[in-house]
């Protein structure tokens, strides 16, 4: 049996201040006026969930056991469009479906950012932890459709075929990561708005207290998706803090640990990336905020959070679209070398390290 050594886990929590409210204030765009409305906060509606549909069995091919390491590299895999055909930052409705095949067959488990923050992963012996991140809040990623009166998950929207992919593998729980944009164009408002994609503005904050209700964790994006790199250090903070106020008016009192750079561009002050403010004339209040963790667009598996070297300041991803191939990144991680896969030893108090 190969030797590895062992060594304890340790876990960290950090406290974060809550959001201020979201005002109804118009929102400027570089093209248009966006004007996100301010909706009455209300409980996490009864929403019905997609019913579970027979899974076709992966071609993926299982390995064998797995020596423990759980210094390993752990995909964060990135979605923006799920449609029906592949292209720029869209992949197919039935090439998503594969993809979670793949990742099952393999040996993955999702799990949310808090987890990897805090050091709390609890992976079934010889898996791989994997987080799952969808950018800029599309119709396609989540769509209600309503049946006799009763709103219900649409089952070809992403959340309606991942949720459907759990209910037929008890083994996957809901967890990933939504990096949601309030007031942007083109019906990425909180999931589609006014209509387009037969989406209705009175639904947005419902499907984001939904996210969180079902156990997914929701992550800053900007307001509408700013090229931070080209704005003042005060738009910067507007972008955050307004963000991150919307989180909070759809999910009061919500902590939003994480932050998507729009284009991978960071803003001229990296430091605004993480922390900031911002003074709400209407309110009268100022609003700050706080990101422990920021996700690149690119950049392969990140290091694992026990790593010495892990650094959520700066998180790579793997980006899914036209072009791009899942399972390059997988059989990389299969390989030994500085891509080498996260396995785990299946105690959540230890460290293995071959």
């Amino acid at each position: 049996m190969p030797h590895r050594s062992i060594f304890m886990k340790t876990a960290g929590t950090v406290a974060l201040a809550a959001s201020a409210l979201l005002s109804a204030t118009a929102y400027a765009h570089p093209r248009a006026i966006v004007r996100l409305e301010r909706l009455d906060r209300a409980t996490t509606p009864l929403v019905t969930p997609p019913k579970a549909q027979p899974t076709k069995t992966s071609a993926a091919t299982p390995t064998g056991p797995r020596v423990p390491n759980e210094l390993g590299r752990i995909p964060i895999v990135e979605w923006h469009q799920v449609v029906a055909a592949d292209g720029t930052y869209k992949v197919s409705r039935e090439r998503f479906r594969a993809e979670l095949r793949e990742l099952h067959a393999r040996g993955y488990v999702p799990v949310n950012l808090s987890e990897m923050l805090d050091k709390t992963m609890d992976i079934p012996t010889g898996k791989t932890p994997v987080l799952f991140t969808f950018d800029d809040a599309s119709p396609s990623q989540f769509r209600y459709i309503e049946r006799n009166g009763t709103l219900v998950v649409d089952p070809t929207s992403a959340v309606g075929m991942l949720l459907d992919f759990i209910k037929g593998h008890p083994d996957w729980k809901p967890k990933g990561l939504f990096c949601v944009l309030p007031a942007a164009e083109a019906g990425h408002a909180f999931f589609g708005d006014k209509g387009i994609d037969g989406q209705k503005t009175a639904w947005r904050f419902k499907k984001v207290q939904f996210l969180a209700s079902q156990g997914f964790e929701l992550c800053n994006h900007t307001l509408w998706h700013a090229k931070l790199s080209k704005y003042s250090d005060a738009v910067v903070q507007e972008q955050l803090a307004r963000g991150a106020m919307a989180i909070d008016s759809a999910v009061p009192g919500y902590t939003v640990r994480g932050f998507a750079l729009p284009y991978g561009l960071w803003p001229k002050n990296r430091a605004l990336a993480f922390n900031g403010s911002w003074y709400d004339k209407k309110s009268k209040r100022s609003v700050r905020y706080r990101h422990e963790a920021v996700f690149e667009v690119s950049g392969g598996p990140a290091r694992s959070p026990y790593d010495p070297a892990f650094n959520p300041k700066s998180l790579p991803r793997v980006p899914l679209q036209g072009g791009t191939k899942l399972s390059t990144t997988l059989d990389q991680m299969d390989k030994p070398g500085k891509w080498a896969r996260y396995v785990s030893d299946g105690n959540p108090k230890t460290v293995a390290k071959p």
